[in-house]
């Protein structure tokens, strides 16, 4: 299907619609004394808008992981950010008027507003910021804590072994002792001379007539017998008590110690290696991502944190006072007292008179040199034959 041409009047139409549009909106800018480029505008108000979405997104997961269920708190932890929200939609507005406005004292407040809306900004972006770096934490403080409680359960671990040890060294030096008692009272007993017996003769109380035989132990035989049965009697409970500290200490295995402490060192590694917020402190600080302490992470944390939502919480602002631009009227020049003194107007319009009558001279004396080069004129200059000639002339003009 062949494509008509546009129509011409309607093109010159379009044209002077659109220099018609420019030109109004020009003389409007210059009698308002500003002119707002809305285009930027749009993109402040845009740049709010995700600001907004995302401070308002956030505070949802955030009231559904810390109310624990509970609908009424998590509606209550959901108020203030919709306050929060209200006030952030306030900063490109309040931008605009601190552009526009005549007045200082309201050029103060504005600015003062968008100071407060830029720290409610910086607090909804800290706390996105926080929680896009929290579950890496969260990961690494676990990990971390797992490996505390192996290094503690180690740590423990030797100290029940070295309790174990000691147990058992002092049920053998016991063990030792009384063997080496029982040993000395066996030696002591051997030595001892034998019972001597001795016959006993003689009457009784009715004249009967008796004899016996009486034997007379050593006295220390009793003591030391009475020693050798004691020694065997505690080198039983002894025995039992070192059997029971040995299997004590061999029920006590270093080496799963050492490997849960591994295995819990390794999980740490891991956990910091995938935690973005670790390698960048310990780039700056220059030392293994492992070895960076708390308070180097909390203080990277707070660069990380706080200086990205000051940037969020000024550049559309930034954007929407860069977009107006500020002209003086006639008004201002007016009140600045630009007004022209009566004497001085012919002395400040006498050039320009001068230079306007020049110019009509100038046009005026070319136009007559055309026409009277081009024979449409007579220059006053010449002078007409005298009267005998013009018969002749007309004498002539009727013969030829």
């Amino acid at each position: 299907m062949p494509k008509t041409p546009p129509s011409r009047e309607v093109q010159r139409e379009r044209r002077a619609w659109a220099v018609e549009s420019d030109d109004w909106r020009l003389d409007r800018a210059v009698r308002k004394g500003f002119r707002i480029k809305w285009g930027y505008v749009a993109i402040a108000y845009l740049v709010e808008f995700m600001v907004i979405g995302a401070s308002l997104g956030g505070a949802w997961l955030f009231a559904g992981v810390y109310s624990d269920g509970d609908s009424r708190s998590f509606y209550f932890m959901l108020l203030a950010p919709l306050v929060y929200a209200a006030v952030e939609l306030c900063r490109v507005p309040l931008a605009i008027l601190a552009r526009t406005q005549r007045s200082y004292f309201v050029r103060g407040l504005a600015i003062l507003g968008i100071i407060f809306a830029a720290g409610v900004t910086t607090k909804s972006v800290s706390q996105l910021g926080e929680m896009m770096f929290h579950p890496r934490l969260m990961d690494a403080a676990k990990t971390k804590t797992a490996l505390k409680d192996a290094q503690a359960d180690r740590a423990s671990l030797d100290t029940r072994i070295a309790a174990a040890d000691a147990r058992v060294g002092q049920y053998t030096a016991e063990l030792d002792q009384i063997e080496k008692r029982s040993a000395e009272n066996a030696s002591q007993l051997a030595g001892l001379p034998a019972q001597r017996c001795e016959r006993i003769q003689g009457t009784n109380s009715r004249g009967v007539r008796y004899s016996n035989l009486k034997c007379i132990a050593d006295p220390r035989v009793a003591t030391l017998s009475a020693s050798v049965t004691k020694a065997g009697a505690d080198r039983a409970a002894v025995t039992k008590e070192l059997e029971e500290a040995r299997k004590a200490r061999g029920g006590l295995d270093r080496g799963n110690a050492d490997r849960r402490v591994a295995d819990a060192e390794q999980a740490y590694r891991n956990a910091v290696n995938r935690s973005q917020l670790h390698s960048f402190t310990a780039m700056v600080y220059g030392v293994d991502p492992i070895d960076v302490t708390d308070a180097q992470v909390h203080a990277f944390l707070r660069i990380f944190v706080f200086i990205p939502a000051l940037c969020a919480a000024f550049a559309s602002t930034i954007l929407a006072l860069c977009a107006v631009s500020v002209r003086k009227t006639f008004m201002d020049e007016d009140d600045l007292g630009a007004a022209v003194n009566p004497e001085a107007a012919t002395y400040m319009l006498a050039p320009f008179a001068e230079g306007i009558v020049r110019e009509v001279n100038t046009s005026l004396q070319k136009s007559v040199r055309e026409a009277v080069a081009s024979g449409a004129a007579i220059p006053l200059e010449q002078r007409r034959p005298a009267g005998p000639s013009l018969p002749n002339a007309a004498t002539a003009g009727a013969g030829a």
